[in-house]
């Protein structure tokens, strides 16, 4: 198999259903090896086994591509670090790192339990920080051998992370918190040759066929289904090779047969009074920027 990921070597975190999986096999599609990551949890984080992992790299092998299964917990340092380990052990190398693994525990603010919370936020939030530094640190130290690599990190958000979503507090922080790591990795291994964006994509998966049913239901005209998973993985695949050259720090929707660019917080209407506002005083100036601001999207569920 070759195509635009021809030699590169990809990390594909909760690769085992979903969207992960559609990443892995989109990957394989354009010539890259794929560590297939997946811990095999219930989508509650119950549980765990190794088999969906399997399962795509006998999907990926039966196209004619090469993979392999790897069934750690990537919200450990253990975890994360064999990871990295089991691709460059078994490849070589490692080019990209797709961060995409996750589950959800719904509930609104006020019945939401503590571990429900640390839960979630560690899977997502966690869970994308320790692969990203462990992948870093080999990119790192590769550059320092004089082997600057053209690395890439798709890391996963939400439009819950963009605009907040009703009973989906934990979810909504990790994503929003994952949107500021981007920001930050990208402005810091920049030198190091490795370009760091994220997607907030749109599809039907296990977490979201409840949440957006009635969206879900049939494809659209003309047999295309909008919401099928492999609609994102084409941006993702492009953002994993080297002719997304130039690009990093940003931040992009994708769903269905649409990619937009997300400008994220940039200031709007200021006033500057010079001095210290009262209380009144304030509050009468907020009034006044509110009145010449943009409203703000909706949060999802909200109404």
């Amino acid at each position: 198999m070759t195509g635009m990921c021809d030699g590169r070597v990809v990390i594909v975190t909760g690769a085992g259903r979903g969207l992960g999986r559609a990443h892995a096999l989109a990957f394989a599609a354009q010539g890259a090896k794929v560590v297939v990551n997946d811990l095999g949890v219930s989508l509650h984080g119950a549980g765990g086994c190794a088999d969906p992992a399997r399962a795509v790299v006998e999907e990926i092998a039966a196209a004619g591509g090469t993979s392999i299964a790897h069934a750690g917990d990537i919200a450990t340092t253990d975890g994360a670090a064999s990871l990295i380990a089991a691709a460059v052990d078994a490849f070589g190398r490692l080019d990209t790192l797709v961060n995409n693994a996750g589950f959800l525990r719904d509930r609104m603010l006020v019945n939401l339990d503590e571990d429900d919370w640390d839960a979630v936020v560690r899977v997502h939030l966690k869970g994308h920080f320790l692969p990203l530094k462990h992948a870093a640190a080999h990119w790192r130290a590769e550059t320092k051998a004089g082997r600057e690599p053209v690395a890439r990190v798709v890391n996963t958000s939400s439009g819950a992370g963009l605009l907040g979503s009703v009973g989906q507090g934990n979810y909504a922080a990790a994503k929003a918190g994952i949107l500021a790591l981007t920001l930050v990795a990208a402005a810091e291994m920049g030198r190091y040759g490795i370009q760091v964006n994220a997607v907030a994509p749109a599809a039907r998966t296990r977490m979201t066929e409840h949440t957006f049913a009635d969206t879900m239901a049939a494809p659209e005209r003309g047999g295309f289904d909008a919401m099928a998973p492999g609609n994102v993985s084409p941006l993702v695949v492009w953002l994993g090779s080297a002719d997304c050259a130039g690009v990093t720090g940003r931040v992009f929707e994708a769903e269905a047969g649409r990619i937009t660019v997300m400008d994220g917080w940039r200031p709007g209407p200021t006033a500057d009074r010079g001095a210290r506002w009262t209380p009144a005083e304030a509050g009468r100036a907020v009034r006044k920027l509110l009145a010449q601001a943009a409203e703000p999207g909706p949060v999802y569920g909200a109404g």
